[in-house]
């Protein structure tokens, strides 16, 4: 006889009702094959005699059990597991426990992705100072006017369209929203049916890959230094990635041209404004050179403009898209990075025909978007909230980045080679080749700053130019001090223990 009394754990202080935790072991020791089919279950009074519960109790357990199918009970003869039941052979008894328990291995075979295995990142603390790779500080949202326009919209009874299903191409009014906005900000020349809304800019990098890079051979054309996770979203597609030499013009559009006379190039992706993750913006003249050999060679301009947004000096140079006059420019942006990381609204600009089958692809991956929230944003950017809230965060930003580079300047210029980044969130660090990055990042997670744990991402190419994204704009004035007062301490130890190459 399976020793119930001994092995059946009730917590009394529980949620969870007495009856079910007792369903759910005998299950689960049906599942496991202690309880093989046929076993004869104790009466409900000697069960319940032993376990020191209601009788009732007992009862009601077996009643789900047999409701579910798990137990029968047979007229004079007792309660029995269901004779149909598969046998499982038992395995060594664990005494059972209560909590969520799931195995670490799976028991079947799938697919695994070495290029998308990224290190792990500390777990915080409130000592912890995170230099990013050049996010917003998502404390300066305006995370009030987002509640009271989302309020507004959820007390209006003829907003309850929203939700149920909608558009695969998004929320109409955020569509219209985005022509407006668009076509004064960045001189684009589109209508509503140029537009998707995805879930922040990724989704649109993830499109754009499957639409024109799945199939076999197709060659995509990147930087030698890049956007790592564009890089790996088009090796996902199938794509053989060509890279070109970036300088202080940005992409090498001769080099391109190049390449066009031996190969045929399905795409080339350009982060314009600014190139990720060297800041350096694409020149008037490259931008004029790279389109026309766009149209003469009949390629895809993949233009992710990320930040365009955030220009210190002066206007920032208008999109390639804003002098697409033959539709070879698929333009991609969102609002994460001026609002929040968390706010995933995007948006994918193209030629009808390719936002269409964009928008027959998205369905099978995300049926739909967020419908309250790209209401919300829609209402925002044609009340001028947006426009105001960016303006706002480009002062605090400039001045973040002012601070930032003048102390890393001051404090370690010994050790790092930088220009100041004329816009975005952060600054493109050479680090001394004397010294070693894994080095600098063990010795600062000791100080508690937390630099980018996974720095060989940034070189794509294996060049070891020993340079990474330090993001700024994250970081308030006092935490940037805090920052470089420690870093100066890293490079103090490392330089008298000599930890160098």
């Amino acid at each position: 006889m399976f020793p119930f009394k001994n092995n059946i754990v009730l917590v009394r202080n529980s949620n969870r009702n007495l009856y079910l935790q007792l369903c759910d072991q005998i299950i689960g020791f049906i599942k496991s094959g202690k309880l093989p089919p046929s076993t004869k279950l104790p009466g409900s009074r000697k069960l319940a005699e032993a376990l020191n519960v209601h009788r009732k109790t007992v009862i009601s357990a077996y009643e789900e059990l047999i409701s579910q199918g798990w137990v029968e009970t047979i007229p004079t003869k007792g309660t029995f597991v269901t004779s149909s039941l598969p046998i499982i052979n038992p395995k060594n008894f664990v005494r059972p426990v209560l909590k969520n328990n799931m195995k670490e291995k799976s028991g079947f075979s799938f697919l695994t992705r070495s290029h998308l295995v990224r290190k792990p990142k500390h777990k915080a603390n409130k000592k912890m100072l995170v230099v990013d790779d050049g996010c917003p500080d998502h404390r300066l949202a305006p995370i009030e006017e987002i509640a009271k326009v989302y309020r507004n919209i959820t007390k209006k009874s003829y907003h309850e369209n929203l939700l149920t299903y909608g558009s695969t191409y998004g929320n109409l009014e955020l569509r219209k929203a985005l022509v407006t906005y668009l076509n004064q900000t960045r001189g684009l020349h589109i209508t509503i049916d140029n537009i998707l809304i995805t879930r922040g800019s990724q989704m649109g990098i993830y499109l754009n890959g499957q639409l024109l890079l799945s199939a076999k051979n197709k060659i995509i054309v990147v930087g030698n230094t890049n956007y790592m996770t564009a890089d790996n979203t088009f090796k996902e597609a199938g794509a053989h990635i060509e890279q070109v030499p970036v300088d202080n013009q940005g992409l090498d559009t001769y080099a391109i041209e190049k390449l066009c006379k031996t190969k045929q190039i399905s795409a080339v992706y350009a982060t314009s404004h600014h190139h990720h993750p060297t800041t350096v913006t694409l020149s008037a003249e490259r931008r004029m050179h790279l389109l026309q050999l766009a149209q003469y060679h009949n390629f895809a301009i993949i233009e992710d403009d990320y930040d365009y947004d955030f220009h210190y000096s002066n206007a920032p140079i208008l999109p390639l898209a804003s002098n697409d006059n033959h539709g070879n420019v698929i333009y991609i942006g969102g609002f994460t990075k001026i609002i929040a990381p968390a706010i995933r609204i995007g948006y994918l600009v193209a030629p009808k025909d390719f936002v269409d089958e964009a928008a027959r692809l998205r369905r099978i991956i995300d049926r739909q978007g967020d419908a309250l929230l790209e209401q919300t944003l829609a209402q925002m950017i044609s009340a001028g909230d947006v426009q105001r809230h960016c303006n706002k965060v480009l002062k605090i930003y400039k001045t973040r980045r002012d601070l930032f580079c003048s102390l890393l300047k001051e404090k370690l210029g010994d050790y790092f080679d930088f220009e100041i980044p004329k816009g975005g969130m952060a600054i493109w660090v050479k680090l001394n080749k004397a010294y070693n990055w894994d080095i600098i990042c063990n010795e600062a997670e000791k100080l508690d700053i937390e630099l980018n744990p996974d720095w060989r991402r940034y070189d794509n190419d294996n060049s070891r130019h020993n340079g990474i994204r330090m993001g700024f704009a994250s970081l308030n004035e006092e935490e940037i001090l805090e920052v470089i007062e420690r870093l100066v301490k890293v490079f103090e130890f490392v330089k008298q223990n000599k930890l160098i190459i």
